[in-house]
């Protein structure tokens, strides 16, 4: 009796065991994302943080709860995707991205296209790039992606000529030709419009721009055109892509109503991608 007791009682226990592990590891991951029943989603502060507070109304409207986290720079949203931190990041773009998963090994994956922010160049002393004088101090992102992309921008621009083949993997060695002699000055992206004072001109980032106060329709000097590479993404782990709730949060953005506010607020300086 008590050795079918045992038997009764070890049967009992292991199908337990075996109902506990029974889901594999990306079904876990997945019913884990929405564990307090709420997506954060890490940006940089200015237009895109405005957006998904958009999509964030409309969001509630749908059931889904969203959380906003603000960065300050374009490493750590990636970090914090990453460490599980937060459950999706939209800041950045395609090279960026790509570059940065492969330099720092990140399993993640881009689930959607959002808008494009063409990169600028301004100046508070000139109001064309013919304008520039010799030897003038230009600033650029110091991070690899978007200094490459500055240079593009500035060869675009006819101040420069890039060695032939490259692309945002362009850095100030490879410049050739350089007529006017200008001083490029790598600095933190962020901190850019804050130091143009002290250049005399420089190609920030359309978010910097306008949380300057700058508008690119009607500051910048020069701008990529509207067919720019340099779309966003939104960006997730690849544990979690095929989430029901990260598919509701891409179509809430990709929405009518999501693509008429970024046309009325920010008045042709963000150029939705759908």
């Amino acid at each position: 009796m008590k050795k079918l007791l045992f038997t009764a009682l070890l049967i009992l226990v292991l199908t337990a065991l075996a109902a506990c592990g029974g889901k594999d590891k990306s079904q876990d991951a997945t019913e884990s994302l929405l564990s307090d029943g709420v997506l954060t989603i890490g940006v940089t502060a200015g237009p895109h943080e405005e957006i998904v507070e958009k999509v964030k109304e409309l969001a509630a409207k749908d059931g889904l709860e969203i959380k906003i986290q603000p960065f300050s720079d374009y490493v750590m949203p990636n970090v914090a995707l990453a460490e599980s931190e937060i459950d999706m990041n939209i800041f950045q773009t395609i090279p960026f991205f790509e570059q940065m998963k492969k330099d720092r090994n990140l399993d993640l994956v881009s689930v959607g296209e959002t808008v494009t922010f063409p990169m600028g160049i301004y100046s508070n002393e000139v109001k064309d790039v013919s304008e520039l004088p010799e030897g003038a101090k230009i600033g650029l992102p110091n991070d690899p992606t978007q200094g490459g992309r500055a240079l593009m921008l500035f060869e675009s621009a006819g101040m420069i000529t890039l060695q032939e083949g490259l692309d945002s993997n362009a850095t100030v060695n490879d410049i050739v030709d350089n007529p006017k002699n200008f001083q490029f000055i790598e600095l933190d992206a962020a901190q850019i419009p804050r130091q143009l004072i002290e250049l005399d001109a420089a190609a920030i980032n359309t978010n910097f721009a306008i949380d300057a106060g700058l508008s690119p329709a009607n500051d910048s000097i020069f701008i990529e055109p509207k067919d720019s590479p340099f779309v966003n993404i939104i960006a997730v782990r690849a544990e979690s892509k095929d989430d029901e709730v990260i598919q509701q949060f891409v179509d809430l953005y990709r929405s009518e109503e999501v693509k008429k506010f970024i046309e009325e607020r920010f008045d042709g300086s963000l150029i939705p991608s759908w």
